[in-house]
């Protein structure tokens, strides 16, 4: 799902590729998985990641993946690794069930707190927050913009499109327009902006702390082994939390 289908046949080419380089008589369903990984995240690295900040990986993917799998709104997660590829030192895979042409303001919403996830999971594991939340705090803000500014989703600005700046390409280049409206408007636009950034925040941040139990189990389980499937994240969380036992002081009832 998502796939066009050059990009299904980009993934056919280099499965086959790495099927040959592995000498495999045919091509495998591994070799399909270790195509999409490199196309999608981009090649393993063999970078030497300390263990502090293994840790810190692990409590990142570990925030974006309970977030994802208990919000309602989101997309499946098929797989989550602390192991770099491409410019990412982790990576929270999540494939949609079917191919998505229409985005609703509660997917938008969810896929926010998704991306927040991460730095939720830093700032309550460990007390601050990492530069690695860096493209996750720009993705999550241009997708609120968009929806405040673009799709009409604000009751304070209403069903009205306010585009600041758009791109033509032409011969390669692009020409940026001015912005058709007032500083009032950009005001309020910042404003809900903001306003959309919190309240996902805070959403996040009460979802972790009340599944903190989850959440450690989960990035202790990616500390182990580094790579885990889907089924296996929902084995852990649907794992029964550990009883905390009791003891009753003597002579009280």
């Amino acid at each position: 799902a998502g796939m066009s289908g050059a990009d299904l046949a980009n993934v056919v080419n280099e499965a086959a590729m790495l099927a040959g380089r592995e000498r495999h008589d045919e091509v495998h369903m591994v070799d399909f998985d270790n195509a999409y990984n490199r196309i999608v995240l981009g090649a393993q690295r063999e970078d030497l990641v300390n263990e502090d900040e293994k840790r810190v990986i692990a409590f990142h993917e570990s925030g974006h993946t309970l977030v994802a799998m208990l919000l309602k709104h989101t997309d499946p997660v098929n797989r989550v690794t602390i192991i770099p590829r491409g410019r990412a030192l982790g990576a929270t895979q999540q494939t949609p069930e079917r191919d998505r042409y229409n985005l609703n303001e509660s997917y938008l919403k969810d896929r926010i707190c998704v991306m927040l996830g991460g730095r939720g999971a830093e700032k309550l594991m460990l007390g601050e927050v990492s530069t690695g939340a860096g493209q996750d705090l720009k993705q999550a803000t241009q997708m609120a913009r968009r929806m405040i500014s673009h799709w009409g989703m604000s009751e304070r600005i209403g069903p009205s499109a306010f585009i600041d700046e758009e791109d033509h390409v032409f011969l390669g280049r692009s020409m940026s327009q001015g912005r058709h409206f007032s500083e009032d408007t950009a005001k309020l636009i910042d404003e809900e902006t903001r306003k959309l950034m919190n309240t996902a925040e805070r959403t996040v941040d009460e979802l972790l702390q009340q599944h903190r139990g989850k959440l450690e189990r989960l990035a202790k389980r990616l500390l182990e082994k580094e790579t885990l499937e889907g089924d296996e994240v929902k084995a852990i969380l649907n794992a029964p939390e550990p009883e905390v036992a009791v003891h009753q002081q003597a002579g009280q009832a």
